[in-house]
């Protein structure tokens, strides 16, 4: 079992105490300058009260706020490309994390949302199905044909057998039978 699920909980925990830590100081700052600004200018307690409460709200909402901006930067960015540029997969390759991207008319779609996934270039066969293009030669078989005859005259005669199979044989892997 790995760490690290629990390495990321103590992070996050970490930076949401952090954030508490700062709203609280903000608070106390706030709630120092309210009374001071009672005391020196004679405001009256709910005024300056409210005054710290609007603020503190202001606060607080920035904060929470801030998971949900970065949200919509990240998919944005995945959507017309980061500042790197536009990454191309005429040739096929994989995304391997959620990532964003047109689908034409119809929206967005997500891929690599489930782990890694494969962008593979299509054509069109001999027999006009569509399907993954191969790159690359296809390997040659090799045919080996092992003829046992009792003389030379019937391996003459078995010659001509062998042709009209190859023939045959030929003909049919062409067809992609």
């Amino acid at each position: 079992m790995s760490d690290a699920p629990d390495l990321t909980e103590a992070r996050e925990l970490e930076a949401t105490m952090q954030e508490v830590n700062s709203l609280a100081k903000e608070f106390s700052s706030e709630l120092s300058r309210g009374i001071q600004s009672a005391v020196t200018s004679g405001k009256d307690l709910q005024s300056v009260l409210s005054q710290i409460a609007l603020n503190v709200s202001a606060s607080a909402l920035n904060s929470a706020l801030k998971p949900l901006e970065k949200m919509i930067s990240t998919g944005i960015s995945s959507v017309f490309g980061s500042t790197a540029g536009i990454t191309p997969f005429a040739k096929g390759g994989v995304v391997s994390s959620p990532t964003l991207f047109a689908t034409g008319s119809s929206g967005l779609g997500l891929m690599g949302e489930a782990g890694a996934e494969a962008i593979m270039p299509l054509q069109r066969g001999h027999d006009g199905r569509l399907g993954v293009a191969m790159t690359g030669a296809a390997a040659q078989p090799n045919i080996t044909i092992n003829v046992t005859t009792p003389d030379v005259r019937s391996f003459e005669r078995s010659q001509g057998q062998i042709a009209m199979i190859m023939a045959r044989a030929t003909g049919r892997g062409r067809r992609g039978l």
